[in-house]
């Protein structure tokens, strides 16, 4: 079972951005290991969220992130990577969708970023 701690300033979301990404119609998910830093925790994988003004206002952008720090607290120990930082952008169908889908993107998100590319 992983820990998971959050994503705070702008330069650790900016970090992840460079890594594996997977998108599903709930979510998109970012995924990066963190490498070695001095103070780090390595037995702890990072989630930051993210939702951006075309989801709508702050209402629906506000109930889009709690619905998938929702599915992170629940999928996230049990899936995630210790020593990963993620991050995941809301989509429209995030508001929309099923909670459950929402959870089974989650699931097929962590799995996909931590696979070989293909050739």
């Amino acid at each position: 079972m992983t820990a998971i701690g959050r994503l705070k300033t702008r330069a650790e979301f900016l970090h992840v951005r460079d890594g594996s990404r997977f998108a599903a119609p709930s979510l998109v998910l970012q995924a990066r290991a963190r490498g070695e830093k001095a103070g780090d925790q390595p037995d702890v994988a990072r989630f930051g969220f993210t939702a951006s003004k075309a989801l709508g206002g702050a209402v629906l952008r506000n109930r889009a992130r709690r619905r998938l720090k929702e599915a992170v607290r629940i999928v996230g120990p049990e899936h995630a990577v210790p020593g990963y930082d993620y991050v995941l952008i809301a989509r429209a169908g995030t508001v929309q969708r099923r909670f459950t889908e929402i959870t089974r993107d989650l699931e097929r998100a962590l799995t996909k970023v931590h696979q070989a590319p293909r050739p």
